[in-house]
């Protein structure tokens, strides 16, 4: 087995080192595409999120008026505790629908922003298996 010349081993040097910087080029824009892509789906999803807290808001207040309004125009204690307990009850079922809506709401944001890295993340322990 002969020695390697210095030329050699400069040339074996110089392909594993650009071979290391196209692996490097190519994790960092894989990176920079997941990021992007994160954010891009963690903006449409928080927006989402953002226009359901509006609604239930707006709902709210409507409900609110609608139930003070109902509430002055009783005519006895009896139909004030029975309208009261029937407010209690629906408002209970609101919050209840409106509780998982916004918590269905929050878990897409946080899939929409961590699906493109969790992508990524099993591509490179595929390709390190390989």
């Amino acid at each position: 087995m002969a020695n390697p010349t210095v030329e050699q081993i400069s040339k074996e040097s110089a392909d594993a080192l650009s071979k290391s910087a196209r692996a490097t080029e190519k994790i960092a824009k894989d990176s920079s595409n997941t990021l992007t892509e994160s954010g891009e789906g963690s903006a449409a999803a928080v927006k989402d999120l953002t226009k359901a807290y509006q609604e239930l808001a707006a709902k709210n207040v409507k409900n609110l008026t609608a139930a003070l309004e109902a509430l002055v125009a009783v005519k006895s204690p009896t139909e004030f505790l029975e309208l009261q307990q029937k407010l209690i009850k629906d408002g209970v079922e609101a919050a209840a629908n409106d509780s998982r809506h916004i918590a269905e709401l929050t878990t897409a944001v946080f899939t929409a922003a961590f699906e493109p890295v969790k992508k990524q993340f099993e591509a490179a322990q595929k390709n390190a298996k390989i």
